[in-house]
């Protein structure tokens, strides 16, 4: 039927545009002129909670490898709503034929881009860092808090919102803010109480290839140099379905997942993985935890509204400070922070050494970075036993983003000449990926021992097979 001007004006009134450098223009719910008080999109994104994300950067230390690595969780969390809502809409037909009792689809639109707008609400100064090196004292991470922060600040706003960008809800449907901060959180065994549909679109948060994901990586390679040609998000999309198995890739899309992967992994080796990269990390990791210690000093799930003010902007403030501070501890950190900040690099690297996938599909397996210094340290003649070294293993990062980490994981693959849907092991997509995977580096204070710590790390590695080493 065709509209007439007024309804027209209705939906321009309750709708908005947000230019984007990777989706062009990405839309968002704002009240109408008659909303009757409505709660939108609109509300969240300017929600102190979300706004905050403005002040946490998107690549921690990376963003002093790359100068134009400077966007935020903020625009990652504005990209991922969208990504959201377009797998939402395009998988609701085959959602709908697995679980017939899923609601609307404008009510599982609108639940996913909630959720991806709020995936990482809960996250602190330094992204993944601050959970690795200081939230872990408090058995928690930003996952935690994010479902707190959910249900006890925005729930208000949450459960009043009634439309997605297509449309409003079917009658009586109310967003529940506990199934937002479900969707977000990595899969326990209590989930099975929850319904079938829901579990389901938990998958678009923590598969292979998510909403999440496929945002970063594309955000992430646009704000570094990299090529996007890389990615075809739309071909992914495009053959991915629900089945009775879940999330379910038509093997006319592998060829898209592959590159994808590929996209990911060069993205760790050379951005998130770079030498300089993970040398600041290592600085980073000798003063994070007692510098948040003073900063935050009690439980953030105990005071959220403390930790509202916790970001990267009141992080740098107050540590710049410190250098005048007559507390000794804090002078310490404060000059610390100052060589980060001037980028002054603590930690050269003495030795490198990449190893490829085949080994990891081998069953080739790694001890620690600290069994490996102890290994090297006994290596090294008696006047440089006590050298101050790292040892740095990129593969092991902890991060249940890390790619490198998830071989063993599965996908779904729709076979069209059998008609059969069968969970194949990621190693054998991987398979087709010429990458090099694992990052061994040892660091030192300078490069006066190099060629020495090279032999030492050498005959560490001996037992791994494939190795491509390199001394820089």
């Amino acid at each position: 039927m065709k509209k007439t001007p007024a309804e027209y004006a209705g939906i321009y009134q309750g709708m908005a545009l947000i230019a984007d450098p990777i989706y062009r223009y990405a839309s968002f719910t704002v009240p109408a002129a008659d909303g009757g008080g409505e709660k939108t999109e609109k509300d969240l994104i300017d929600s102190p909670w979300v706004q905050r994300l403005r002040r946490i950067y998107q690549l921690q230390s990376a963003r002093w490898v790359y100068p134009a690595a400077e966007h935020t969780r903020f625009q990652h969390s504005l990209g991922t709503m969208h990504m959201a809502g377009e797998f939402g809409r395009h998988l609701y037909p085959s959602l709908k034929e697995v679980c017939p009792d899923v609601p609307s689809l404008n009510y599982v639109e609108e639940l996913l881009r909630v959720a991806g707008l709020l995936h990482d609400v809960g996250h602190g100064p330094y992204g993944h860092f601050f959970d690795d090196h200081f939230l872990d004292g408090y058995g928690l991470t930003h996952e935690d808090l994010g479902r707190l922060i959910i249900v006890r600040k925005l729930g208000r706003v949450i459960d009043r919102i009634r439309r997605s960008p297509s449309g409003p809800f079917a009658e009586g449907e109310t967003l529940d803010p506990a199934a937002v901060a479900f969707l977000i959180r990595m899969p326990d065994e209590r989930d099975s109480a929850r319904p079938r549909w829901l579990q389901l679109l938990r998958q678009l948060f923590s598969g292979t290839y998510t909403v999440d994901n496929l945002d970063y990586v594309q955000r992430d390679a646009f704000m570094t140099g990299f090529s996007l040609d890389i990615v075809d998000i739309a071909r992914l999309r495009f053959y991915t379905f629900f089945t009775k198995a879940g999330l379910t890739l038509h093997q006319a899309g592998v060829s898209a997942l592959s590159r994808f992967l590929n996209a990911r992994l060069n993205l760790y080796a050379n951005v998130y993985f770079h030498r300089t990269t993970r040398a600041l990390d290592l600085h980073l990791q000798e003063i994070f935890r007692d510098t948040m210690g003073l900063i935050l000093p009690a439980n953030p799930g105990e005071d959220l509204e403390v930790y509202l003010g916790c970001d990267e902007w009141r992080l740098f403030s107050e540590v710049r400070e410190w250098i005048h501070s007559k507390d000794p501890k804090r002078q310490k950190l404060g000059r610390e922070w100052g060589k980060l900040h001037r980028r002054e690099v603590k930690w050269k690297m003495s030795f490198s050494a990449e190893i490829s996938i085949d080994q990891l599909q081998k069953g080739t397996r790694f001890s620690g970075a600290g069994d490996y210094e102890k290994q090297i340290r006994s290596c090294l003649p008696g006047a440089l036993k006590n050298k101050p070294i790292r040892v740095d293993m990129a593969t092991q990062d902890p991060r249940p983003i890390n790619p490198m980490a998830e071989t063993e994981k599965r996908v779904n693959i729709f076979n069209p000449a059998t008609g059969a849907t069968s969970p194949e092991p990621l190693r054998d997509i991987y398979r087709f990926i010429p990458a090099r995977v694992v990052h061994f580096r040892v660091f030192s204070l300078n490069h006066d021992h190099d060629e020495v710590l090279a032999r030492a790390a050498e005959r560490a590695l001996d037992t791994v097979e494939g190795a491509s080493k390199t001394n820089i």
